[in-house]
């Protein structure tokens, strides 16, 4: 949020001071971050709005938990999530997916086509 706000103060961010608190525009947010989407996942209109999209590299399960590597840009993101969801996802090296961020998880999703 600090660099954020350094941003908006640079005039590199729109965004404007209510009080102590800084409003932003999703949008332009979503074009500094590069993510585009908001908070819509698989077609729902979900609550958690730190999205990103990115590629998995990598899946390794271990008994009943599996470790996800995303490429997101230039950086690499982490997520530990249960074999169970690895299958249902069929999460595959290559995939594109969306990181949901929480305060204490990162859940990841993936776009379903129905054939």
């Amino acid at each position: 949020p600090k660099r954020v706000q350094a941003l908006a103060r640079a005039g590199r961010l729109p965004g404007r001071r209510v009080g102590r608190r800084w409003l932003f525009d999703r949008r332009d947010l979503e074009r500094l971050l590069g993510t585009g989407g908001g908070s819509e996942v698989a077609g729902l209109d979900i609550s958690a709005r730190n999205q990103l999209r990115g590629t998995v590299g990598s899946v390794a399960v271990d008994g009943v938990m599996a470790e996800v590597r995303l490429r997101i840009g230039e950086q690499e993101l982490v997520s530990i999530i249960t074999r169970g969801s690895v299958e249902r996802l069929r999460l595959r090296v290559g995939d594109e997916v969306i990181a949901v961020i929480k305060s204490t998880e990162i859940m990841i999703g993936k776009e379903t086509t129905h054939a």
